[in-house]
């Protein structure tokens, strides 16, 4: 597998394709093996949050690998006050049993103070209860407002919504993170699976004995600082995406993808939650 490596601002390093858990709960001992699979395969930045219903099955799948997994999970802005966002850390500790969560996220904006959010999420790292702190569905306004706060710039990452048919990051959000060191975690970055079929991403596969599939992922990853975190619940869907790291676009796969879904010529209102 490529040897690609995303650097958070603490130094810690992880592969930049990941693994989602969003929708998965209805085939555990499948989506269980599935996941460990993708942790051997290097795959270790594992997605979750309190909405999905999932931390539990995340707990098992790395169960016995835990210092290998790198878990993410999200507090909801309904729960997201000082206290509540302690309380909501907590419990997802629990439901994980895990002793620290390594990147903890606010999973989108909502009535609370950034400020009230992010004190109590400076106060988790501090305990040790998370490792790392970050945001999610923010745009550059609002990331600037979170730099803005005490302990602000400890910001470590941001995830959204990002895939071939949703490119308006690229426009302010992505030159921004990168200025700011600041990793993007793209989900949904297969589209929900509708461009499997799409001719220009079947040309380019074929031209790199490899899928459609292989060819989004590796598009989405081919910048620095983006982790990419597709769901896949079988072992199969694991190492085709896992194969994704070994593909590499060239020049003219990059204009003929941009030919087929244009790169955005202004700014767009971010797209997702």
């Amino acid at each position: 597998m490529g040897k690609r490596l995303i650097t958070f601002r603490d130094g810690r390093q992880v592969c930049p394709l990941g693994q989602g858990t969003y929708q998965m709960g209805r085939r555990r001992s499948e989506e269980i093996k599935a996941l460990r699979r993708g942790i051997d395969l290097g795959l270790t930045v594992i997605d979750t949050a309190e909405m999905y219903g999932t931390e539990e099955l995340v707990g098992e799948a790395v169960r016995g690998s835990r210092d290998k997994a790198f878990i993410v999970s999200k507090v909801l802005p309904g729960n997201a006050s000082y206290e509540g966002t302690k309380r909501a850390c907590e419990r997802s500790l629990r439901r994980l049993g895990t002793d620290y969560i390594d990147l903890y996220l606010l999973h989108w904006i909502g009535s609370y103070p950034f400020a009230e959010t992010v004190r109590a999420m400076v106060e988790l790292q501090q305990e040790g209860k998370i490792l790392q702190w970050g945001m999610s569905n923010l745009d550059v306004a609002d990331m600037e407002h979170i730099l803005s706060l005490p302990h602000g710039r400890e910001c470590a990452a941001n995830q959204v919504l990002y895939n071939l048919k949703e490119r308006g990051i690229e426009y302010d959000l992505v030159p921004w993170s990168e200025r700011h060191a600041i990793p993007i975690m793209a989900y949904t970055p297969l589209g929900e699976g509708r461009l499997r079929n799409h001719r220009t991403l079947l040309g380019i596969a074929n031209r790199h004995n490899a899928t459609p599939t292989q060819i989004m992922l590796s598009w989405t990853m081919r910048t620095s600082n983006v982790i990419t975190i597709p769901k896949a619940g079988s072992i199969a869907h694991v190492e085709e995406n896992a194969h994704s790291l070994d593909v590499v676009l060239t020049e003219e796969d990059l204009k003929e993808i941009d030919a087929a879904f244009p790169a955005p010529v202004r700014k767009i209102p971010l797209a997702g939650w």
